[in-house]
């Protein structure tokens, strides 16, 4: 699974929608050569399949990732359960449905293995140490569920993905040891790390950022890393045993005359194993609560009650 924060179906635009002015050649192979758009929400390539999902939830204002992403990775409709959308950080009362029914702790628990693929820096394990250290929705995911967090020393190795994807920030970060990568070897490493595991997620948060920037050049080069990234996966992917799924938490990057979150659908990309049928199963109507039913329902796990 990679997750992409802050990626929202917009306007058909490349004036202001970088995912239109973007080469993203593995991106619309997914597609059948396009990209979502509002005027066009669902697309077919070959062996894959690409739906809107409501990221609104039926909660007014504006999606944020600490609700969003609580949703995606339990099943629960957290803006719902919040009373209100909130981010970028998880909110109180979803901290503990969180910890009893992330994605990363029914799998752990179904007997399967589960991976965080995003390696983080010494600095972050010092900061995790500290009195006011707030998690992230992914990494209280897995700290809770007992999950190992990858450090520099995976990365090094190949057994573990920066979140930059191409590892060019660690220098800076005090981790001169860890070598530059090419977009598109991060992504044979996470198919190789697909292999390995049940479960593996990687999360990307530079679009959202790029997106609150209001950046074109940025937004359209950390677009094609990614897709970069993508076309190491499908190259080195197998697509008859692996299901590859894209989603992201709410919009923002896909209209830059904008400096908020949008209340846009966002895309699902599902593409190998299980996709068509998946898509079919989802159909019309499916929100950001559908993707943790669709994983479970894949690996074969029991879907978890359905606490509304």
């Amino acid at each position: 699974m990679l997750f992409m924060d802050g990626v929202g179906i917009g306007k058909k635009d490349p004036a202001v929608n970088p995912l239109c002015a973007a080469r993203l050649p593995a991106l619309r192979s997914l597609g059948g050569g396009d990209i979502p758009s509002l005027g066009h929400r669902r697309l077919r390539g070959t062996g894959s399949v690409v739906l809107p999902l409501d990221a609104t939830l039926g909660v007014a204002g504006l999606p944020q990732s600490g609700t969003g992403q609580a949703t995606l990775f339990t099943g629960v409709n957290g803006a719902a359960l919040a009373g209100r959308h909130f981010g970028p950080h998880p909110y109180s009362t979803l901290k503990p449905v969180i910890a009893s029914r992330s994605i990363f702790r029914c799998v752990r628990d179904a007997g399967k293995s589960p991976l965080f693929a995003n390696a983080f820096p010494r600095r972050f394990f010092e900061y995790m140490e500290g009195k006011r250290a707030r998690l992230t929705v992914t990494t209280l995911a897995c700290t809770t569920a007992g999950i190992r967090l990858l450090g520099a020393a995976d990365l090094a190795r190949g057994a573990g993905i920066s979140a930059d994807i191409t590892n060019g920030g660690w220098a800076a970060l005090g981790h001169g040891e860890i070598a530059a990568i090419p977009p598109e070897e991060a992504g044979r490493r996470l198919a190789r790390l697909s292999g390995a595991h049940d479960f593996v997620l990687f999360e990307y948060w530079k679009t959202d950022y790029a997106g609150h920037a209001r950046n074109m050049e940025e937004a359209v080069s950390v677009l094609e890393t990614f897709d970069g990234m993508l076309a190491g996966i499908l190259d080195a992917m197998d697509a008859s045993a692996t299901l590859l799924v894209i989603t992201s938490d709410h919009g923002n990057v896909e209209d830059l005359t904008v400096k908020t979150h949008t209340r846009h659908p966002v895309p699902l990309y599902l593409c190998g194993a299980g996709a068509a049928e998946a898509g079919v199963r989802l159909g019309d109507g499916a929100d950001l609560t559908s993707v943790m039913p669709l994983l479970l329902r894949h690996m074969g796990i029991a879907p978890l009650p359905d606490t509304r």
